[in-house]
């Protein structure tokens, strides 16, 4: 099977990528851990509104505060990434950090 050259650096990208860790203190490990147990549920929840066959308007007002919810988690996660990997990587002159969070960035923000 042939392989197109820019598949073979997307997927020696991803696989950099998986060799990082990322380094939350416990406290905000807890933090994303308790906010993203509650969206679990939260989604659980509008799965069983719609088998119940609840009206529409409340179904979409649920969604919308689970989308709200894990605006919050990105958030939290993006500022801790900046002020930890991103400003680590910088320091050591890994300048790709930048290019790499805007790319990140903008998917947040569709």
């Amino acid at each position: 099977m042939e392989t197109k050259p820019t598949e073979g650096r997307q997927h020696h990208h991803r696989e950099h990528e998986h060799e990082r860790k990322s380094h939350h203190s416990d406290k905000v490990k807890s933090n994303l851990i308790s906010r993203l147990n509650r969206i679990e549920g939260q989604v659980r929840g509008v799965r069983g509104l719609i088998e119940k066959d609840t009206y529409c308007d409340d179904v979409l007002n649920q969604i919308a505060s689970i989308q709200s919810a894990l605006n919050g988690v990105g958030k939290l996660l993006l500022e801790h990434h900046m002020k930890s990997c991103v400003l680590e990587r910088i320091q050591e002159g890994d300048t790709d950090a930048i290019d790499e969070l805007l790319v990140t960035v903008n998917k947040l923000m569709k």
